[in-house]
């Protein structure tokens, strides 16, 4: 993985950068399509206003922290295939970075969404390393499951939560002892 800046990521075969207003329209089609937020349909979105009031909140975010969610594409490719990376939040009582991994469906099944996350929790642990890496994971949903432990996360079921869709399955890495 290389750190290009603090706003764009590189592996193997993906590009990850910062999202721009120009993207709201790939967070619509990506959050828009059924099979994407089957497992937490509280994301999905109809409208293009909700995207870009979307992209509004994941821009505050960069702004506020300086890190956030990026855009991921294939190396040398303007389309976007999905999003990827951390956003400050409280789990149960204590701050951690939840890692969230959207791709279009056309794309699952290839890897990419593991390579993006393990970058993504790469960075996060150097950048912000005294905060925990979480996924909040649906116990149905195998592949974001497996996504989650291809990063370096670790089952931690004592943190269940129950989440807006349903019980959130905990995944994560440097926890405090």
């Amino acid at each position: 993985m290389q750190d290009r800046s603090r706003h764009e990521l590189l592996t193997e075969r993906l590009s990850l950068r910062r999202p721009v207003p120009d993207d709201v329209a790939a967070i619509l089609a990506i959050h828009s399509d059924p099979p994407t937020c089957a497992h937490n349909p509280s994301d999905a979105l109809s409208r293009r206003q909700e995207a870009l009031e979307l992209f509004q909140r994941w821009s505050d975010h960069w702004r506020r922290f300086g890190y956030g969610y990026w855009v991921v594409r294939r190396r040398g490719s303007d389309h976007q295939l999905g999003f990827c990376g951390v956003k400050s939040m409280d789990l149960n009582g204590m701050s951690v970075l939840n890692l969230f991994y959207r791709f279009e469906a056309s794309s699952w099944g290839q890897g990419l969404a593991g390579q993006a996350a393990t970058a993504v929790v790469e960075w996060a642990s150097v950048r912000v390393p005294d905060l925990p890496v979480i996924a909040r994971v649906r116990p149905a949903n195998i592949a974001s499951q497996r996504v989650a432990v291809r990063a370096g996360l670790l089952r931690a079921g004592h943190l269940d939560t129950n989440g807006e869709d349903g019980l959130d399955w905990i995944f994560a890495k440097n926890l405090p002892d």
